[in-house]
């Protein structure tokens, strides 16, 4: 099992490129199962995840055609295998994405409940409750979901009574395909289902509300082929922001989506780091010779993402001053906790809120396990600055979400290297 060994004590310095959305992929890629004609996707990003997605798909009957610069041929007019077995989704929550395309294309779907990382719950009630809504029958047996429709499904109203990025991408793919309007109220507002909404909308579908929390569908009989290019990974981008503001020095990031980050970037200026954007470049030079600590609490776009909570949990470890972190949106994402106190964090949980006490670079090197995705940045991101060989085990977690880690940070002027044990 691979892991990362990191040598603490050097800053950052130079320019990278940001890498294609995962959360925009996986829902793009899902959504070729739509149609009835071949989709070229773009800016595709080299992940464990969109590899699992790709496997997938293949086994389903789509034909693909994979080139060098991560640009995907899909040909979905050969779906013939209309289910997604466990043994290919255990890994992967966004496999529950295929739900909606399957049953709009087909009228069935038999998808495994998906794994992923463990970081709460996150039921799938909302999937399942819109597909019905909509006109399907669906049964949950011997861990799967069984859905059937006689004929298209149809158009209707529905309330997400929690903000769900996945459902909302669910929903809208289902959606496209339906007989008549559908309106769906308290969607995600996040840029990756705006990303999905104009892929959609390139293959014919009739979306409108594109960035609001209320999305208006008409459906159509079919969606025509397109080529599309995948966003830039704004979580990607904002992680190596922090890792910059945590080490020192200097990065532009190009190829990204500033707008996108409005509330990180805040943040970042919070904590002492001068940032200057362009349309698609970010510039941050850190000012301050140790960051100031900032308190933050998540909620959905355009709030702070939770997807960045443990990040900023190890740039407030070694900040000057105290800060508390409030996670709500997901129950169960302080793994990380625990093991930044084991690198010299002063870190005390009560709830749902971390209360940190900064350190000023102060952490010591130490063995940690990442216990899923954005976790294992967070551990890397200390090792960058704690004193000695910080070495991350399970690291195939931080493989599900960013492209070349060490590489990249190589580039930067880190001392990293993946090790096989």
């Amino acid at each position: 099992m691979d892991k990362l060994v990191v040598e603490g004590g050097f800053q950052l310095n130079g320019s990278i490129t940001s890498s294609g959305a995962k959360n925009s992929a996986l829902p793009i890629l899902a959504a070729s199962i739509l149609l009835d004609a071949p989709i070229i996707i773009k800016n595709i990003p080299h992940l464990n995840d969109v590899t699992t997605m790709l496997e997938l798909l293949g086994s389903m009957g789509v034909d693909m055609t994979l080139s060098e610069d991560m640009e995907v041929e899909l040909d979905p007019s050969g779906l013939n295998d209309i289910g997604a077995r466990y043994e290919l989704v255990k890994t992967m929550r966004a496999s529950v994405l295929v739900l909606g395309p399957l049953l709009a294309r087909t009228g069935y779907a038999k998808v495994a409940l998906p794994g992923g990382c463990a970081i709460g719950s996150r039921p799938v009630n909302l999937h399942i409750d819109i597909m019905k809504k909509m006109g399907a029958q669906i049964s949950i047996k011997d861990g799967y979901i069984e859905a059937k429709t006689n004929g298209r499904l149809k158009g209707c109203e529905f309330y997400f009574e929690l903000v769900s990025v996945t459902a909302t991408e669910n929903a809208l793919m289902a959606a496209c395909l339906a007989d008549g309007i559908t309106i769906l109220k308290n969607c995600a507002r996040e840029p990756e289902v705006s990303d999905l909404a104009n892929c959609l909308n390139s293959c014919g579908a009739q979306i409108s509300g594109i960035g609001s929390d209320e999305l208006i569908i008409e459906g159509v009989k079919q969606l025509r082929g397109t080529s599309f290019s995948i966003m830039p990974d704004r979580i990607e981008t904002a992680t190596y922001l922090v890792a910059t503001t945590m080490t020192g020095g200097e990065i532009t990031i190009k190829n990204c989506q500033p707008n996108s980050l409005g509330s990180v970037i805040t943040k970042l200026e919070e904590a002492g780091a001068n940032i200057f954007c362009s349309k698609d470049e970010i510039n941050l030079k850190m000012q301050e010779e140790i960051p100031i600590s900032t308190s933050l609490s998540t909620a959905p776009f355009p709030s702070f993402p939770t997807d960045m909570q443990a990040q900023f949990i190890a740039l407030n470890s070694i900040s000057n001053g105290s800060a508390t972190v409030t996670e709500t949106v997901f129950e169960n994402r302080f793994m990380h906790v625990n093991e930044l106190i084991r690198m010299g964090g002063d870190i005390e949980l009560r709830g749902n809120t971390a209360f940190i006490k900064g350190k000023g670079r102060k952490l010591i090197a130490a063995p940690v396990m990442a216990t899923d995705l954005r976790a294992s940045a967070s551990l890397v991101l200390a090792g960058l600055v704690a004193k000695g060989e910080t070495i991350v085990d399970r690291i195939y977690h931080i493989d599900r979400g960013y492209e070349r880690i060490e590489e990249k940070l190589k580039l930067l002027g880190a001392k990293i290297d993946r090790i096989s044990a």
